[in-house]
């Protein structure tokens, strides 16, 4: 299931590359220094990404080097091809973007992602490939690159000016839930949708879209409706039946979405990045499989015969609770607290002992709200596949960050308990003691 963690950080930087940039139309100039500070800093954020999964063991080193290889190579291709092609890259813009498009929504649900967004420290792969770039943004106040919050602005202003860009609310819509504002992207990409509700692209969007932003997260329903229409208007579309092969997997029907998987897994490259991400999803849903086989079935004549006769209720009996939930008592240690202002984020998290580290349920709260008691449940999941029940033990970590972002940074305080046996309700404390260096 690590696909999912993988796939998170690529979402995001395929899609600030090709389609923020050409969003943002400026004098030719400008929209180079613009696009080399983008390549380089979204190459900042990915190698921070992978020096984290190195140091928490989700990567081995050759998997690591082999990882950032491919990142030193992309930035240097996206800054010669800006520099040589810029009419070439204007009119293959359409292109770019029907691809990115693709890879979003094979890739990864909206939702998965997106909270691990982050602007890191620098780390260049060749200083002499782009320290232009990097200089000239400096010398018009650009920096080593707007962020991202500017560069949400920027996009809607020009969808104030221009309410019929499709892209730029498919964009607007994936960043917003990218920093967690779920209702503010559901609302961005039911834009798109209105806009375009024959187009592919569009209507998987919007699924997902739903789907992320529902308390189960399921696909069922108007999402489920949207990918069968693709379906029956080209059978072999690899994103709908990606989503279709998750549907099944949603619903326990593991042999259906093996079936479905294991197809698109026949049509890629067998050496790729791709190929490994959808083997480690196809082994989750083998072993899931094997468990539903090994399970005794159940007799319905004997269940009913042995089971006690129903006392009268003057109320109809309360809903069962959720399936997985962990009460958190949050505080903060005296001993750092001068380190926090009030008004700081607190992330309160949590996450699969052994597995990817992307959470299994978040909750955001702010420094001046603690102590608190706080309830992470599977309502909280980022994707359907991702919640607490699915894992036996967890570990619960709570992070104060000043910038709000959702990646961890150098200074922030934090603190973390675990690995818990995952039961019906499950009791952890949780104390903020440690500084990140």
């Amino acid at each position: 299931m690590i696909i999912f963690w993988i796939l998170a950080g690529g979402l995001l930087v395929l899609a600030l590359i090709f389609i923020v940039a050409p969003l943002l139309q400026a004098a030719p100039q400008e929209d180079l220094v613009e696009q080399d500070a983008l390549n380089l800093e979204v190459f900042r954020q990915r190698m921070k990404e992978l020096d984290a999964d190195l140091e928490a063991g989700f990567l081995d080193q050759e998997r690591y080097a082999a990882a950032r290889h491919d990142l030193e190579r992309e930035l240097l291709y996206d800054v010669d091809a800006d520099r040589q092609a810029p009419a070439q890259a204007a009119a293959s813009s359409a292109a770019s973007r029907w691809l990115v498009g693709t890879a979003l929504v094979v890739l990864a649900p909206v939702s998965a992602v997106l909270i691990y967004l982050q602007l890191g420290e620098p780390r260049l792969a060749d200083p002499l490939q782009v320290a232009a770039a990097v200089q000239a943004a400096e010398e018009s106040g650009q920096g080593s690159g707007a962020s991202l919050d500017e560069l949400v602005a920027r996009l809607e202003e020009r969808l104030q000016e221009n309410p019929e860009d499709l892209d730029g609310w498919l964009m607007l819509g994936r960043t917003y839930f990218a920093t967690g504002k779920t209702e503010q992207g559901l609302t961005a990409i039911e834009k798109a949708y209105t806009l375009a509700p024959d187009q592919v692209e569009v209507k998987l969007a919007y699924a997902e879209a739903l789907a992320a932003a529902s308390p189960t997260k399921s696909l069922e329903g108007k999402p489920a409706e949207l990918i069968r229409a693709v379906l029956d208007e080209d059978p072999t579309n690899p994103i709908a039946r990606w989503l279709s092969g998750m549907i099944a997997f949603q619903k326990g029907q593991y042999a259906s979405a093996l079936d479905t998987w294991e197809g698109i897994l026949a049509e890629l490259d067998p050496e790729g990045q791709e190929a490994a991400n959808l083997r480690e999803m196809i082994a989750e849903a083998k072993d899931r499989a094997d468990m539903q086989a090994e399970a005794p079935p159940e007799d319905p004549a004997e269940s009913l015969a042995e089971a006690p006769a129903p006392e009268p209720q003057a109320t109809p009996p309360a809903p069962p609770a959720s399936d997985a939930a962990i009460q958190v008592e949050v505080s903060l240690d005296g001993s750092i607290a001068d380190r926090a202002a009030p008004e700081d984020t607190v992330f309160v998290f949590a996450r699969a002992a052994e597995g990817p580290p992307m959470p299994l349920a978040v909750q955001r709260i702010k420094v001046s709200d603690l102590p608190k008691s706080i309830t992470l449940d599977d309502s909280m999941a980022m994707t359907p596949a991702m919640r607490l029940s699915a894992f036996d033990t967890v570990v619960v970590g709570a992070r104060v960050s000043k910038s709000g972002n959702a990646m961890p940074q150098s200074g922030d305080l934090f603190g973390e308990a675990g690995p818990l046996a995952l039961e019906a309700r499950t009791q952890a404390s949780i104390r903020i003691d440690q500084v990140r260096p």
